[in-house]
Protein backbone atom coordinates (compact mmCIF):
# COMPACT_ATOMS: atom_id res chain seq x y z
CA UNK A 1 0.00 0.00 0.00
CA UNK A 2 2.75 2.65 1.01
CA UNK A 3 4.82 1.90 -2.69
CA UNK A 4 1.40 2.80 -4.48
CA UNK A 5 1.18 5.92 -1.88
CA UNK A 6 4.61 6.59 -3.09
CA UNK A 7 4.21 6.20 -6.76
CA UNK A 8 0.77 8.87 -6.86
CA UNK A 9 2.84 11.28 -4.50
CA UNK A 10 5.44 11.47 -7.22
CA UNK A 11 2.95 11.73 -10.39
CA UNK A 12 0.92 14.40 -8.39
CA UNK A 13 4.09 16.32 -7.87
CA UNK A 14 5.45 15.70 -11.27
CA UNK A 15 2.01 17.06 -12.64
CA UNK A 16 2.37 20.04 -10.10
CA UNK A 17 5.95 21.06 -11.16
CA UNK A 18 5.04 20.93 -14.74
CA UNK A 19 2.17 23.30 -14.47
CA UNK A 20 3.79 25.36 -11.90
CA UNK A 21 4.67 28.01 -14.38
CA UNK A 22 1.24 28.64 -15.52
CA UNK A 23 -0.66 29.65 -12.61
CA UNK A 24 2.53 31.92 -11.04
CA UNK A 25 1.29 34.78 -12.27
CA UNK A 26 -2.49 33.93 -10.79
CA UNK A 27 -0.56 33.40 -7.14
CA UNK A 28 0.78 36.44 -7.36
CA UNK A 29 -2.23 38.56 -8.42
CA UNK A 30 -4.04 36.84 -5.34
CA UNK A 31 -1.11 37.15 -2.89
CA UNK A 32 -1.52 40.68 -3.56
CA UNK A 33 -5.02 41.13 -4.12
CA UNK A 34 -5.30 39.95 -0.29
CA UNK A 35 -2.77 41.82 1.27
CA UNK A 36 -3.61 44.23 -0.11
CA UNK A 37 -7.37 44.09 0.66
CA UNK A 38 -6.31 42.96 4.24
CA UNK A 39 -4.11 46.17 4.86
CA UNK A 40 -6.93 48.40 3.02
CA UNK A 41 -10.32 47.01 4.98
CA UNK A 42 -7.76 47.20 8.35
CA UNK A 43 -6.97 50.77 7.74
CA UNK A 44 -10.63 51.75 6.37
CA UNK A 45 -12.11 49.89 9.60
CA UNK A 46 -10.23 52.35 11.63
CA UNK A 47 -11.01 55.56 10.08
CA UNK A 48 -14.49 54.73 8.87
CA UNK A 49 -15.88 51.54 10.59
CA UNK A 50 -17.69 48.64 9.31
CA UNK A 51 -18.57 50.57 6.03
CA UNK A 52 -14.70 52.31 5.86
CA UNK A 53 -13.64 48.23 6.03
CA UNK A 54 -15.68 47.75 2.88
CA UNK A 55 -14.69 51.02 1.00
CA UNK A 56 -11.21 50.21 1.93
CA UNK A 57 -10.97 46.13 1.30
CA UNK A 58 -11.98 47.13 -2.71
CA UNK A 59 -9.36 50.03 -2.48
CA UNK A 60 -6.84 47.54 -1.33
CA UNK A 61 -7.49 44.73 -3.04
CA UNK A 62 -7.68 46.47 -6.44
CA UNK A 63 -4.11 48.17 -5.82
CA UNK A 64 -2.63 44.59 -4.31
CA UNK A 65 -3.71 43.50 -8.02
CA UNK A 66 -2.60 45.97 -9.87
CA UNK A 67 1.07 46.11 -8.03
CA UNK A 68 1.23 42.28 -8.96
CA UNK A 69 -0.15 42.34 -12.40
CA UNK A 70 2.03 42.13 -16.32
CA UNK A 71 0.38 44.46 -18.65
CA UNK A 72 -1.87 42.25 -19.76
CA UNK A 73 -3.48 41.16 -16.41
CA UNK A 74 -3.77 44.41 -15.15
CA UNK A 75 -7.14 45.97 -15.90
CA UNK A 76 -8.52 42.37 -14.76
CA UNK A 77 -6.76 42.16 -11.56
CA UNK A 78 -7.69 45.57 -10.49
CA UNK A 79 -11.61 44.78 -11.13
CA UNK A 80 -11.40 41.34 -9.49
CA UNK A 81 -8.89 42.76 -6.42
CA UNK A 82 -11.58 45.55 -6.10
CA UNK A 83 -15.01 43.69 -6.15
CA UNK A 84 -13.73 40.73 -4.63
CA UNK A 85 -11.92 42.66 -1.63
CA UNK A 86 -15.16 45.19 -0.92
CA UNK A 87 -17.43 42.02 -1.04
CA UNK A 88 -15.54 40.12 0.89
CA UNK A 89 -15.30 42.83 3.73
CA UNK A 90 -18.94 43.30 3.47
CA UNK A 91 -19.53 39.53 3.90
CA UNK A 92 -16.80 39.23 6.69
CA UNK A 93 -17.99 41.93 8.57
CA UNK A 94 -21.45 40.53 8.84
CA UNK A 95 -20.74 37.41 9.45
CA UNK A 96 -17.68 37.73 12.09
CA UNK A 97 -17.24 41.32 12.68
CA UNK A 98 -13.90 43.06 12.71
CA UNK A 99 -12.13 40.45 12.19
CA UNK A 100 -14.47 38.75 9.71
CA UNK A 101 -14.09 41.79 7.65
CA UNK A 102 -10.35 41.10 7.53
CA UNK A 103 -10.43 37.77 6.79
CA UNK A 104 -13.29 38.60 4.05
CA UNK A 105 -10.94 41.28 2.16
CA UNK A 106 -7.82 39.22 1.84
CA UNK A 107 -10.11 36.14 0.49
CA UNK A 108 -12.02 38.37 -1.41
CA UNK A 109 -9.39 40.07 -2.80
CA UNK A 110 -7.37 37.25 -3.66
CA UNK A 111 -9.57 35.22 -5.43
CA UNK A 112 -11.23 38.49 -7.06
CA UNK A 113 -7.47 39.73 -8.18
CA UNK A 114 -6.29 35.88 -9.55
CA UNK A 115 -9.39 35.21 -11.28
CA UNK A 116 -10.01 38.52 -13.24
CA UNK A 117 -6.18 38.62 -14.09
CA UNK A 118 -6.64 35.39 -15.40
CA UNK A 119 -10.00 36.30 -17.46
CA UNK A 120 -8.41 39.69 -18.46
CA UNK A 121 -4.93 37.51 -19.80
CA UNK A 122 -6.81 34.82 -21.69
CA UNK A 123 -9.20 37.98 -23.27
CA UNK A 124 -5.72 39.51 -24.53
CA UNK A 125 -4.28 36.03 -26.02
CA UNK A 126 -7.73 35.39 -27.67
CA UNK A 127 -7.14 38.89 -29.28
CA UNK A 128 -3.60 37.89 -30.87
CA UNK A 129 -4.85 35.06 -32.42
CA UNK A 130 -5.33 35.15 -35.94
CA UNK A 131 -3.72 38.60 -36.50
CA UNK A 132 -0.44 39.07 -38.42
CA UNK A 133 1.27 42.02 -36.26
CA UNK A 134 4.13 41.20 -38.84
CA UNK A 135 4.24 43.51 -42.07
CA UNK A 136 2.99 47.09 -42.07
CA UNK A 137 3.81 47.90 -45.56
CA UNK A 138 1.24 49.66 -47.80
CA UNK A 139 -0.08 47.73 -50.57
CA UNK A 140 0.71 50.32 -53.63
CA UNK A 141 -1.45 50.30 -56.26
CA UNK A 142 -0.90 50.31 -60.38
CA UNK A 143 -1.78 53.86 -61.70
CA UNK A 144 -1.81 54.57 -65.27
CA UNK A 145 0.15 57.52 -66.11
CA UNK A 146 -1.25 60.04 -68.70
CA UNK A 147 1.02 62.50 -70.76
Amino acid sequence: MLKKMTGVTVAVGAMVLISLPAVASDVNNALGGAVGGVAGAAVGNAIGGSTGAVIGGAVGGGAGGAVTSNSRERTGAIVGGALGGGAGAAAGNAMGGTAGGLVGAAVGGGAGAALGGNVSRNNSNANDYGHDHGSKQKHKKHRKYHD
